[in-house]
């Protein structure tokens, strides 16, 4: 998530007791141009328009600006949200989940060659063990499950900090939502979710062909 003082023409509504406040802050907002940029370890901040500074500690972050740049404490703010909203465990948890489930998937046999009856060679490739696959495919489910919980909490919170930020400082502060760290997040939803199938498709495929070879 971003936050950003520019000024814009403020949004009126019948349902604001007092919209004239949107004055006050523009004039405390001044000629601030601070952005601040919130990811899952750490916060960047832009306080002139040139490069960016970045810490996982908002109070040196903090003392790096005047006051004329951070009028209304964006930094906090963004801090807060870091502390309060940002949970990226579940993501390392799936990772971690993920990565055993390739490692199992890694034992796998491949083809190799074999002599048949009639002397002559021929390529086969051995089932997977049922044990390892159903192990495999229990870790890359619950792996899909955490990314899915972690994506969609990490979206829903942001876009709903983003716009009551925004709505605070209605004429003054700008916020938005990270599209490529969303677009990232659901792409790798997307792929567990076909490891997942493509498990669970070849357990049943092969279950159904130790059926019908028994019969």
């Amino acid at each position: 998530m971003s936050l950003y003082y520019r000024h814009y023409p403020p949004n009126f509504d019948p349902a604001q007791v007092d919209p004239g406040v949107t004055t006050a802050i523009a004039n405390i907002v001044g000629q601030a141009m601070l952005e601040v940029r919130v990811g899952y370890f750490g916060i960047c901040i832009n306080p002139d328009g040139g490069s960016f500074l970045c810490s996982n500690n908002a109070s040196s972050l903090a003392g790096q600006v005047s006051v004329d740049q951070d009028p209304l404490n964006l930094i906090w703010v963004a801090s807060t949200f870091k502390d309060s909203i940002v949970f990226p465990y579940l993501i390392i948890v799936a990772i971690i989940l993920a990565f055993f489930c390739f490692v199992l998937l890694a034992t796998f046999p491949g083809w190799h060659e074999e002599i048949d009856e009639r002397g002559s060679e021929r390529d086969v490739k051995p089932f997977p063990s049922r044990p390892v696959s159903q192990v495999a495919l229990a870790l890359i489910f619950v792996a899909s499950v955490f990314v899915l919980v972690s994506v969609l909490w990490q979206h829903t919170a942001s876009v709903a900090a983003s716009t009551i930020a925004q709505d605070l400082g209605n004429g003054s502060v700008k916020s938005g939502v990270g599209t490529s760290a969303m677009i990232l997040g659901w792409f790798g939803f997307a792929l567990l979710i076909i490891v997942t199938i493509g498990l669970l498709v070849m357990i049943l495929s092969i279950s159904l062909l130790d059926r019908l070879t028994d019969e």
